[in-house]
């Protein structure tokens, strides 16, 4: 098997845009429509988390190797040995986002952080060349 790395930094030009046009938009409330200001700081709660991973500057990625899969996601860290794997299983969401999960032998699921994966598009292709069963499940609510 050959080895696949993926990792991300939350510092980057994507989120600060973002970050930039949700608090444009929050001015804008304020200054156009005369917002109160307690609404505003309310909106504005959602994007601290954000605002605290670009502070920090936080990594997440995933690796696969001949052993094992290794994820983390800030200070978080875990693995599972490859021959612990039954099978991957991508749910859909109603939202469209894919959650990527480990199931293993013993029947238990182990979610893998979204933030820690690439696109299921990149992933899918590498967990089936490695010779894991993929399973989809569309728009599953649970």
């Amino acid at each position: 098997m050959t080895e696949f790395t993926f990792a991300r930094q939350n510092r980057n030009t994507r989120t600060l845009v973002i970050l930039a046009a949700v608090y444009s938009g929050l001015m804008a409330l304020v200054v156009l429509f005369d917002a109160a200001w307690w609404i505003v700081w309310l909106l504005a709660l959602g994007t601290l988390p954000a605002v605290w991973d670009v502070i920090q500057n936080t990594r997440a990625g995933v690796q696969i190797d001949a052993t094992a899969i290794r994820w983390f996601t800030g200070k978080r860290q875990a693995e599972v040995l490859l021959q612990d794997i039954d099978f991957f299983r991508f749910d859909t969401r109603w939202d469209l986002s894919v959650r990527v999960s480990i199931v293993l032998h013993s029947g238990k699921r182990i979610r893998l952080p979204d933030e820690s994966l690439p696109r299921h598009r990149d992933l899918e292709p590498v967990l089936t060349q490695a010779g894991f069963r993929v399973e989809r499940h569309h728009f599953t609510v649970f």
